[in-house]
C-alpha cells in the first residue's frame, strides 16, 4: 500500500520487486524515440565528464532494448579507450574487452549480446564505469535486476561510478540493504 508516495507495510525485497514492476510498465509507456534521444543527450554529458576524459580502461555494457542505449557510445570510442563490457558467468561477472561486432554473441544467460570473443580483462584495469540500474534517486542509491552482479563487482574496485538511466528510472527513494552501492554520479536527461 501507498501511503505519501511512499510504500507502507511492505519488507525491502518486496518493495524493491514493486518497484522494479512500476519502472517496467513505465518503460512500456515511454516512445523508443524519446529512449534515443535521452541515450545521446546522456552519453554526451558522460564524454564531458573529467573523469571519463581521464580514463584509460571503461567499462560500459551492451544496453538491453528497453535501456539508455550504450551501443553507439561503446562503437565510437573502442578504438580510442579500453572498453570493457560485462557477462554473467556462474554468479558473478566476466569482463571481456570489446574489439568490435564480431566479438560479440549471443550468451547462454539471458540471451542477449555478450563480448564472448573478446580478450579477458580484470576490474583492477578499470578507470571508469557505466554503471545501469534499474532505478536511482537523487541521493546516489541503485537497484539492479535483482541479480547483485554489479555490487559483487563494484565492491572490488575504486573506479569512478556513473549511474546511467532514462529519466523515468529516477525516483524519490530507492529502498536499499547494506550491501547495495552507491554511484559516484547520476547521469540522466529530462527532454
Amino acid at each position: 500500500m501507498q501511503l505519501n508516495g511512499k510504500l507502507v507495510g511492505m519488507t525491502i525485497v518486496e518493495e524493491k520487486k514493486e518497484l522494479r514492476r512500476l519502472i517496467r510498465q513505465r518503460k512500456k509507456e515511454q516512445p523508443n524515440n524519446e529512449r534515443l534521444l535521452q541515450s545521446e543527450a546522456v552519453f554526451k554529458l558522460i564524454e564531458q565528464e573529467p573523469s571519463f576524459v581521464k580514463a584509460s580502461c571503461v567499462m560500459a555494457y551492451w544496453s538491453l532494448s528497453d535501456e539508455l542505449e550504450t551501443h553507439r557510445f561503446v562503437e565510437k570510442w573502442y578504438k580510442k579507450k579500453k572498453i570493457l563490457l560485462p557477462l554473467v558467468v556462474g554468479g558473478e561477472l566476466e569482463l571481456r574487452q570489446y574489439t568490435g561486432p564480431e566479438c560479440m554473441v549471443v550468451g547462454p544467460s539471458f540471451g542477449i549480446l555478450e563480448p564472448a570473443n573478446g580478450p579477458m580483462a580484470s576490474i583492477a584495469e578499470v578507470d571508469f564505469i557505466v554503471v545501469p540500474g534499474v532505478a536511482f534517486d537523487s541521493n546516489l542509491n541503485r537497484m539492479g535486476r535483482g541479480g547483485g552482479y554489479y555490487d559483487k563487482t563494484l565492491v572490488t574496485t575504486t573506479a569512478f561510478r556513473a549511474g546511467v538511466c532514462l529519466d523515468i528510472q529516477v525516483v524519490e527513494k530507492v529502498p536499499t540493504e547494506p550491501f547495495d552501492l552507491k554511484v559516484d554520479k547520476l547521469f540522466y536527461v529530462q527532454l
